[in-house]
């Protein structure tokens, strides 16, 4: 292996694990917020990929209808539940404005010359709906059992991941997607050529780390979401509601997710399926963090992309093994680490 070819796979390394860091963050941030170990992750950067693709091939973003039964959905529920509460209805401009969103977004998106849009607005398009869904699935699948147990809420997130998974399929087909990239330049460094996609990858990803980070240790909101992860009964008795909490929650994790896809549609061709992979490297990432530590798990994301480049040079059929043996020594390393308390049994 020559210094150039290590080189070029520490890029590839480098730019697949910026990725990574972003999904493992917003696997960490749902997790200590809500306790939902969100397995669909992934799903927003593959249909955020492929409706910027079929935008800019100039079809039908065909997820609309699905961003449409979401709401109306959501709708009912937030009616029915205002009826048990109070014992009648009453519409407000909010729940018309959430209501409306989505169609006058699908009229948009058939009036609008999509393929002739600039990029940007291709962009801006693809994230206005992908990001929705975010709120919206905490709202109809999480909201309503918030204080089930773990184990059934991981449950929840499984199927939730297979329907997702089915749902793609049906709006994508089984062709995958691929858009133009967003710099097509490139800067030659000595014997290294930096590609410009690359780099866009790298800073966007460092930008929206920092841009977290701000937010959740420097602004008041930031600072209730993390009041309800350490301590959802004592936020609640402080007037943080632990709804409007995991509402934001998904809808961070549903922009980061949605931004991954875009920044990395352009380097690889993603399917309908191809969101679970990118999820579970995610995941990989924020288990070597403890799901506690978002410094440590962006430090083994880049490892896990790190791993996966250079694994993919000396073995390319096991690089997916490789990469998730990683996860091993870990655990082992977590278990022998960490306390345990047995319980006792009943009757003794």
């Amino acid at each position: 292996m020559s210094a150039q070819i290590v080189l070029l796979l520490g890029q590839d390394g480098l730019t697949n694990g910026a990725i990574y860091a972003l999904l493992a963050l917003s696997i960490m941030l749902v997790f200590t917020v809500t306790r939902v170990l969100f397995i669909p992750q992934g799903e927003f950067a593959a249909f955020s990929a492929l409706t910027m693709a079929a935008i800019q091939a100039g079809k039908p973003a065909a997820l609309v209808w699905l961003l449409m039964a979401f709401a109306i959905c959501e709708a009912l529920a937030d009616l029915w539940a205002m009826h048990k509460r109070t014992g009648r209805i009453r519409l407000r401009a909010l729940f018309l404005c959430k209501l409306a969103y989505p169609f006058v977004l699908a009229a948009l998106l058939r009036t609008l010359p999509l393929a002739q849009l600039p990029m940007l607005v291709q962009a801006l398009l693809t994230l206005a709906l992908i990001v929705p869904m975010g709120p919206q699935i905490y709202r109809l699948f999480y909201q309503p059992i918030a204080t089930a147990s773990s184990l059934v809420l991981l449950i929840v997130s499984v199927a939730l991941h297979l329907a997702l998974q089915g749902l793609g399929l049906l709006a994508f087909g089984a062709d995958g997607g691929r858009t133009t990239p967003f710099i097509d330049a490139s800067l030659t460094l000595g014997n290294l050529r930096v590609n410009g996609q690359a780099a866009c990858v790298v800073l966007v990803s460092i930008l929206l780390i920092v841009a977290l980070y701000l937010f959740f240790g420097r602004t008041m909101y930031g600072k209730a979401l993390r009041a309800v992860a350490y301590n959802r009964v004592g936020a609640r008795l402080m007037g943080i509601s632990p709804t409007f909490a995991g509402k934001v929650t998904f809808f961070f994790a549903a922009l980061v997710g949605a931004v991954s896809g875009l920044l990395i549609a352009p380097m690889t061709t993603l399917y309908f399926d191809s969101g679970f992979l990118l999820g579970l490297k995610g995941f990989v990432g924020a288990i070597i963090g403890g799901l506690v530590s978002y410094p440590v798990a962006a430090i083994g994301s880049v490892l896990v992309g790190l791993i996966e480049s250079f694994s993919s040079f000396y073995a390319s059929s096991y690089k997916e093994i490789v990469v998730f043996t990683l996860i091993i020594p870990v655990l082992l390393w977590r278990s022998l680490k960490s306390r345990h308390v047995e319980e006792e049994e009943d009757g003794e």
